[in-house]
Formats: structure tokens, C-alpha cells, sequence
């Protein structure tokens, strides 16, 4: 009797969801592992000089999405849309400001979803916005209904602000070409040493029972201040700066080239841009660092083979490509973004997929991976046939959103090609062969040679935004987000 008990007392728990049917009575545990402004510059994703060891093991085990885009290169936006799993116009988050439950009340985050099927969640540092480097120790512009347990550190990185060299000293700390390299410290004394820190503590206190442990990184989002160790890696002579031809700006709508006041690079000199992207790779090499400590202890604690690892920036960020530093453009640098998904065991050696995804689709696919059913507005697929086989046909196309004072910006990415337009066409419109022009610097939507292509990626963005968005508010619809 008692043998039967035990796998009909199974096939009860997985019926209500309360155990994975993947994994048996034994439920995954989730690592979420967010970093602030990350672009693609890495090792594993072929970077010549960029020092990610910590990034690219994770890599080596799981599956590293090639060509995967946020839904809007702007912190806020960009979270909201990732932990309900809809899209801006859905979620009504434009800016730092608003908060989706504003018109969202009743919507189910992701760690929420694992809270219902009775995980432990808890949140470390930037998971949801803040203001960074403002609101550092705060809890931001958090949902407390996502977490059971929260954890807001703040380090040595705070007290050293006054101490950063300012290329950009019209703008505030939170969106200049900052940085200063720390001969003192030490990584643990810093705000993500301490996020690393605080996530090992939840871990050892937690590993009897499944969690939803989501770990947000503050780096590399400026100001760029860590140890001068990791300045160290990356000498200034062998730093170079993207050929931007000098006519460029005309050759593009203007709204493309908006987000940089002053074009280029926010009016740096050619040596302050290169001290920039130096110290950007430096905080990178930081950030690295400090996942590698969360991911030693996971195997010190023995539990890898049973938890799901997600890696994952909120936008992408400029390096002076387009003229262009930070985010808020359209462009791959900005829209693209690391992207790595480790299951739990079995898995098979790491391997990279070529297929365009959305970090919308992160959602169902960690609750697939658990065995736990989606909320039916929930927008973005699975991507569990992708970690089955990385090369597998996804013909599901890719969409990220901004905002101009002249009206939004929309694009579309399909395996081939790359759409943008502004205000609906009317402030212009931009087409780029991937295949051929991956910098996205040659616009063919003027040639009447790909007007076939360019209605058909012009239809791709009505399906998905039939109505404009105007003045920062979405058009009224029911909190349901359209299916594609």
C-alpha cells in the first residue's frame, strides 16, 4: 500500500501544478541573475578584449541566446515588461517613474507565480528600477508583492562618488561618462560584492527548500567606479573607438540619434570616449567577478543540478558605435542583450543559439522549465525547444520600443533583417540587412529595391502595435497583451 501511495501522492502534486512534471517531486530552484547596462561585449559572445571568464562558464554549460532584444532599452521599462511578462504598451511603463501596478493591480510577477506554487522568493539588490547610483540602499521602485524577503546593500562605490572624474558634468551620475578606479578597496566592500554576498547568505539559509532567488547586480551602469585592479586589465593603447563617417548623422532619421544630446558621444573628445569604454570594461570584468562568486557557492552547496540559472541584462549599451554611448536608441548595441540560460540536470554541454528571442520570453520559460502554467496574458513563448536544440526553426519575431518627444520608436527583428520607424513613419524609417551590414550603418528603407521587404516588416510592427502610443500612455486596452 505504502508503494502506491507515494506515486499517486506525485501524480496529485504535479496535477495541481504543485511539483514539476520535468523534474518529478524534487521542484527546480531559480537563479536569476540580472546585471544593470550590460551590452554583448564578452568573451563568450567573441569579444577580442573583455575578460568574462565567470559569464562565459555559465555559458560553456547552457544555452548563450546570440540575438536576444529587450523590449525597451530603458531600465524600468525593460524590468517591468520582463517580470509580468507583457509587453510597454501593455505594462504603460515608459519612464523611471511610473509603476505598472498603477494600472496593473491585479497582475502575477514571475516570482510571484513561484510564490503561489510555494517557493521561497526573495530579491537582492536591482531587480525591479532604481535610481542608480541615487537610490542605491533603497528599495526603489520595487513590488513588494513580488518578494518575501528583500535585500538592499549599499557599499564603498556610494562614498566615492565625489571622488569620479565627469566627462559629461551637465548630466547627473546616472547618466554621464564617469569613473574612477579604486586603489583601496576591495570587491567585497562594493555594492555588487556586497549583492554577492548578501545571495550566498540566502542561499546557504534557503538550500533546504526551492526558492525564486532573483539577484540584481548595479554594474555596469555608471558612474564606472571599482578596484583599479580590474582598470588594470584593459590598457588605454588598446582601446579602440567604432569609424563613425562624418556625414553619418544625415544619412539616418534624426530621432535615431536622439538619445545622445550633444551628437557624438555626448561631446567627449575622442581620448575621454576611449577612457569611457575602457572603464565600462573594467566595471564589466567587476560584475563578472562577483557572479562567479554566487555561482561557486551555488556548487559549493551542491546546488546546481537542481536549479535553474538565468543570466541577464535589461538593454544592451553604446560603445561610441553610431556616435552613440549608453541606451535609449534602437539599434542592436542597445536593443541586444546577454542572454544565458543554464537548466538543471540532465543538460548537455553549452551551446549557442543563432535564433532571435526576446527577453519577454524569459517568463514562460523558466515557469515551463518548473512544470508551472503561465497566466494566459503573459505575451512572450517558451523557449524550452531552444535549450532542447539551440538551432531548432523559431520563426517568432523580435520588438523594442522607445519613446521621442515627437512619438514612439518601434522596431522589428526577424532572422534577416532589422526595421525601425519613428512616429509611425512620419519622422522617418530605417532598414538594415543583418546578414550584410550587422552595424546597422546602411539604410536601405529609401531603396526602392527592398520596398517589398520593408512593407512586410512595416506589417510585422502593426500586428504587434496596431495603435501609437501618445504622450507616455498607452492606448486604453484591458491589461491583455496581443498575442502574436
Amino acid at each position: 500500500m505504502k508503494r502506491l501511495l507515494l506515486p499517486t501522492l506525485a501524480v496529485l502534486l504535479t496535477a495541481t501544478g504543485l511539483v514539476s512534471p520535468v523534474f518529478g517531486a524534487q521542484r527546480p530552484n531559480v537563479l536569476f541573475i540580472s546585471v544593470d547596462d550590460m551590452n554583448n561585449d564578452l568573451g563568450t559572445y567573441g569579444h577580442p578584449l573583455v575578460k568574462s571568464p565567470s559569464i562565459d562558464r555559465l555559458a560553456a554549460e547552457g544555452v548563450r541566446f546570440d540575438r536576444a532584444y529587450c523590449q525597451f532599452p530603458l531600465c524600468s521599462p525593460s524590468r517591468s515588461s520582463v517580470m509580468t511578462g507583457l509587453r510597454p504598451d501593455v505594462t504603460r511603463v515608459f519612464d523611471l517613474r511610473y509603476h505598472f501596478r498603477q494600472g496593473l493591480p491585479d497582475v502575477v510577477t514571475l516570482p510571484q507565480l513561484f510564490m503561489k506554487h510555494g517557493y521561497f522568493a526573495a530579491r537582492v539588490g536591482k531587480i525591479y528600477h532604481y535610481g542608480n547610483p541615487g537610490e542605491i540602499g533603497t528599495s526603489g521602485l520595487d513590488d513588494p508583492a513580488s518578494w518575501d524577503k528583500v535585500v538592499n546593500p549599499s557599499g564603498r562605490d556610494k562614498t566615492l562618488e565625489s571622488r569620479v572624474i565627469n566627462y559629461t558634468p551637465k548630466r547627473g551620475l546616472g547618466s554621464s561618462l564617469s569613473m574612477y578606479a579604486d586603489r583601496d578597496g576591495k570587491d567585497e566592500d562594493y555594492t555588487d560584492g556586497k549583492v554577492a554576498t548578501e545571495a550566498i547568505r540566502l542561499l546557504e539559509e534557503n538550500k533546504d527548500r526551492p526558492f525564486f532567488l532573483a539577484v540584481g547586480f548595479y554594474k555596469p551602469h555608471c558612474p564606472y567606479i571599482v578596484p583599479a585592479k580590474y582598470f588594470d586589465l584593459y590598457p588605454l593603447d588598446k582601446i579602440k573607438l567604432p569609424v563613425v563617417p562624418v556625414d553619418y548623422h544625415d544619412t539616418v532619421p534624426a530621432a535615431a540619434l536622439a538619445s545622445n544630446q550633444p551628437w557624438p558621444m555626448l561631446g567627449a573628445t575622442s581620448e575621454q570616449a576611449r577612457e569611457t569604454v575602457r572603464a565600462y570594461y573594467a566595471t564589466l570584468s567587476f560584475v563578472d567577478a562577483q557572479v562567479g562568486r554566487v555561482m561557486d557557492a551555488l556548487d559549493r552547496l551542491k546546488l546546481r543540478d537542481n536549479t535553474i540559472v538565468v543570466f541577464w541584462s535589461d538593454h544592451g549599451y553604446h560603445m561610441g558605435d553610431h556616435g552613440l554611448f549608453m541606451k535609449q536608441s534602437l539599434y542592436e548595441n542597445s536593443a541586444r542583450v546577454p542572454l544565458i540560460i543554464v537548466p538543471p540536470k540532465p543538460r548537455r554541454p553549452g551551446k549557442p543559439s543563432p535564433r532571435t528571442v526576446e527577453l519577454l520570453d524569459m517568463y514562460p520559460t523558466i515557469a515551463d522549465l518548473a512544470g508551472i502554467k503561465v497566466p494566459p496574458a503573459v505575451e512572450g513563448r517558451s523557449l524550452r525547444p531552444l535549450l532542447e536544440n539551440p538551432e531548432a526553426r523559431w520563426d517568432h519575431p523580435a520588438y523594442t520600443q522607445v519613446q521621442r518627444l515627437g512619438g514612439p520608436g518601434y522596431s522589428v527583428r526577424t532572422e534577416r533583417w532589422s526595421y525601425m520607424e519613428w512616429n509611425r513613419g512620419a519622422a522617418g524609417r530605417e532598414l538594415y540587412d543583418l546578414r550584410a551590414d550587422p552595424g546597422e550603418m546602411n539604410n536601405l528603407a529609401g531603396n526602392p529595391s527592398y520596398a517589398a521587404t520593408l512593407a512586410e516588416m512595416q506589417a510585422l510592427v502593426r500586428a504587434v502595435h496596431p495603435h501609437p502610443v501618445e504622450g507616455g500612455k498607452a492606448p486604453a486596452a484591458g491589461g491583455k497583451g496581443k498575442k502574436r
